[in-house]
């Protein structure tokens, strides 16, 4: 590189260019967005298995409330993802938020009126909605407005950074939710999450601009949707190395979701107090803190290996093994620590795991893509949590993260078929345009080898 060439992060000469500061104005927008969407989920996520218990549910009811929220998502994933394909990105976020903010509200009513399940089946389902919005838009608002304004940097340090923004975030609202909670009511962490929420929807409705993409709005709505699900289907399960990369979704989110939620009352077990609802906070605190470190380290890990799938099946391996270590952990201290590292596992994959896919990813189609890959998540959380919830109340928590470790193992085999199609995205370090015939992503000649 010369002296006045500019480098991955806009710079020419030590100084930043015109697009260096474009690039850097969209990331802010987009660690604002983490950062404020993070605190507004965390701030419940601690006490929310408590909160649903409290209402009069019982685990299995529970978590099968957690379960329509998922359906919600699987239901509405496609025609959201459209909406932001369509109608835009920043639409789509607003709609999400003014959602989200309504739904969590009559979540705290429900919780008030102490309703029955068939009323908080609804209104997951409705929070799912909120949720779907937001699944594969935001990402491809930042991908594609990156590769707008010129930025050449790693996706893996981007999203990275957007892992430790959300953590800190993160470790902040669930302590404050979980002591809030203790010093008030369990509802009380809900209402903040719905004022945080419409703070959001300001902010983002005078920070977001859809950059590099264009709406497709010439068509109608039917149209449309036909249009742009099938050009994803040709690009998502139609692409051979992203189909068997999201066919890992099901397995890691499902279990994400359940181990994330029945961690807070397994370490109120363990504790021996069940009305210590900080310790039940600790949890999301934990995961939020090795957030920050698993961000950190993942740009570096990264630089270790050749292939971005080396990265994800060490991580996938690991926090399957973590989740068996639970199982038979009887300490509270001993479970403390394997939270822990399950959440710098978890959090060094996500970065990585997501440049991986965008790279694969077709601007036009990528929303919608990367909706239906969250589509399948919540295919996954909808029928894994019910499963294991229902585990929980047969044989105790432990005995629900055993088979939380057997079903997260059944992951692998899908990385390793991702892997097996040597797509250039999986050697990939720079962001690069949407992996067209001819244009595929390049790998950096000057880096030194790497352990594949």
């Amino acid at each position: 590189m010369t002296a006045d060439a500019p480098d991955a992060d806009g710079r020419e000469g030590g100084r930043p260019t015109a697009d260096g500061r474009a690039a850097r104005r969209v990331q802010g927008t987009y660690y604002t967005l983490t950062l404020g969407n993070t605190l507004a989920a965390s701030f419940i996520w601690g006490i929310n298995t408590l909160f649903l218990l409290d209402a009069g549910l019982t685990n299995l009811e529970a978590f099968a409330a957690n379960a329509f929220f998922s359906l919600g998502m699987f239901v509405f994933e496609i025609p959201t993802g459209v909406v932001a394909d369509t109608l835009g990105r920043r639409a789509s976020y607003l709609l999400g938020t003014l959602t989200l903010a309504a739904t969590t509200a009559l979540y705290w009513m429900l919780w008030v009126w102490q309703s029955p399940f068939w009323a908080w089946a609804v209104v997951s389902v409705l929070l799912g909605l909120g949720f779907t919005f937001f699944s594969g838009a935001v990402d491809a608002w930042l991908v594609d407005a990156l590769t707008a304004t010129g930025y050449s940097g790693s996706l893996e340090a981007v999203f990275g950074r957007a892992v430790i923004v959300g953590s800190v975030a993160m470790l902040g609202g669930s302590v404050l939710g979980g002591v809030i909670a203790q010093l008030t009511n369990l509802g009380v962490p809900f209402l903040i999450r719905a004022g945080i929420l419409v703070v959001m929807l300001v902010v983002a409705a005078v920070l977001m601009r859809d950059l590099g993409f264009t709406p497709e709005r010439g068509a109608g709505p039917l149209k449309a949707t036909r249009t742009v699900l099938r050009a994803s289907i040709t690009h998502g399960l139609g692409n051979r190395p992203v189909r068997w990369l999201m066919l890992t979704t099901p397995f890691t989110t499902g279990v994400g979701f359940y181990a994330f939620y029945a961690l807070q009352p397994y370490l109120l077990e363990l504790w021996g107090d069940e009305g210590a609802y900080s310790i039940a906070g600790l949890a999301a605190a934990l995961l939020s803190g090795a957030g920050i470190v698993g961000g950190l380290l993942a740009p570096v890990v990264r630089r270790r290996f050749r292939k971005r799938t080396s990265v994800i099946l060490l991580s996938t391996i690991t926090s399957a093994a973590v989740l068996v270590a639970l199982a038979v952990s009887a300490n509270f201290w001993v479970a403390v620590v394997l939270i822990a590292v399950w959440g710098v596992s978890s959090s060094i994959d996500d970065p990585v795991h997501r440049a991986y896919l965008n790279d694969m990813i077709p601007s036009k189609q990528r929303a919608t893509v990367l909706s239906f890959d969250s589509l399948l998540g919540s295919a996954g959380g909808a029928a894994i949590q019910p499963i294991l919830g229902r585990t929980a109340d047969l044989g105790g928590y432990g005995f629900s993260m055993l088979w939380s470790g057997v079903i997260q193992a059944l992951a692998v085999p899908f990385v390793l078929l991702s892997r097996a199609q040597h797509d250039p995205a999986d050697t990939a370090r720079e962001v690069t345009s949407a992996p067209q015939p001819g244009d595929e992503p390049t790998t950096d000649a000057a880096l030194p080898p790497t352990v594949d």
